[in-house]
C-alpha cells in the first residue's frame, strides 16, 4: 500500500507572513498524523522562507511517524541534517528566485558533489533520496552517487492536467503519466525505493497512485488549502481515501 507523507511547509509560510507564532506547523503535523499521515515532510530551504530550524527539532521530539527532510546539498544542511537525523533526507535543487522547486535535481552535472553529500549522509545511517525528473540518465546518475531512493517529479503531469481543464485523459496527460510509470519501473530495476511528488492533488492523485511500484507519495499544498475548508484531519483523511480505492480497485 503506498504511504502518504505530507508537507507541511506551507503551514509555516502563513506563519511567516506575519512573523508570529500561528499557525503552528507542529501541531498541523499532528493533526495530519491523526487524519491518516504515515510520514510528515519539510522542506528547510536556506533562505528559511518558512520552516525553521527550530520546527525540525521540535517535530523530532514530538513525531511518532518517520520525517522527510528536504533540502539543498550545501555544507550547512548537511550539518543540519546530521544533527536532526530524520528518517529520510531527500536532496532538492533549489532556487533563491522559485516560489517552488521548480525541476528536478540535475545529478549528472554534479556527481562528485553530491557522491560527498551522500556519502556523508550514509554514513549517518540515513537514507538518501533525489528528486528528479522522469529521465533514465537522471536515474543512473543517482544510483551512481549512492543514493537509496528516487522520487520522481510529478510536477510535468500536473501542469499538463492543469493546461488541458483538469482532464485526466487527454493525451499530453496520458503521456506524463507514461513516463512516471516508464521512471518507476525503471528506478525498481536499479534497485531503488521509488517514491512521487510535487502538485498532486486530490483531483489528480489517482492517476500516479495507480502506478505500481511506489511506496511514498509526497504531498503538501492541496492538503493544506483543501484543509482551510475541511480541516487538516478531513483533507488527509480524504486524500489517504482515495490513494487507498485506487489500489485496492
Amino acid at each position: 500500500m503506498i504511504k502518504l507523507c505530507v508537507n507541511i511547509d506551507h503551514v509555516a509560510t502563513l506563519r511567516q507572513a506575519r512573523m508570529t507564532i500561528e499557525p503552528d506547523p507542529i501541531l498541523a503535523a499532528q493533526e495530519a498524523i491523526i487524519g491518516g499521515a504515515d510520514g510528515i515532510t519539510l522542506h528547510i530551504r536556506e533562505d528559511r522562507r518558512h520552516m525553521q530550524d527550530s520546527d525540525l527539532f521540535r517535530l523530532r521530539e514530538c513525531l511518532q511517524v518517520p520525517l522527510n527532510l528536504e533540502l539543498a546539498a550545501t555544507t550547512e544542511m548537511l550539518e543540519l541534517a546530521l544533527k536532526a537525523r530524520p528518517e529520510m533526507v531527500m536532496v532538492v535543487p533549489e532556487g533563491r528566485n522559485e516560489i517552488t522547486t521548480e525541476g528536478g535535481l540535475d545529478i549528472r552535472s554534479d556527481i562528485d558533489g553530491l557522491t560527498a553529500f551522500v556519502d556523508h549522509i550514509t554514513a549517518g545511517s540515513m537514507p538518501a533520496s533525489a528528486f528528479i525528473d522522469a529521465d533514465t540518465e537522471q536515474i543512473d546518475a543517482a544510483k551512481q552517487c549512492g543514493f537509496t531512493v528516487c522520487e520522481i517529479h510529478t510536477g510535468p503531469f500536473a501542469e499538463a492536467v492543469l493546461a488541458n481543464n483538469c482532464s485526466l485523459d487527454c493525451e499530453e496527460v496520458l503521456l506524463e503519466i507514461e513516463r512516471v510509470q516508464n521512471a518507476v519501473a525503471y528506478v525498481l530495476e536499479q534497485g531503488m525505493q521509488c517514491n512521487a511528488g510535487h502538485g498532486l492533488t486530490h483531483g489528480n492523485v489517482r492517476c500516479i497512485a495507480s502506478i505500481q511500484g511506489i511506496t511514498e507519495l509526497h504531498i503538501g499544498h492541496s492538503i493544506i488549502s483543501r484543509s482551510i475548508f475541511a480541516g487538516i484531519q478531513q483533507s488527509v483523511s480524504e486524500m489517504k481515501t482515495i490513494i487507498q480505492e485506487v489500489q485496492h480497485a
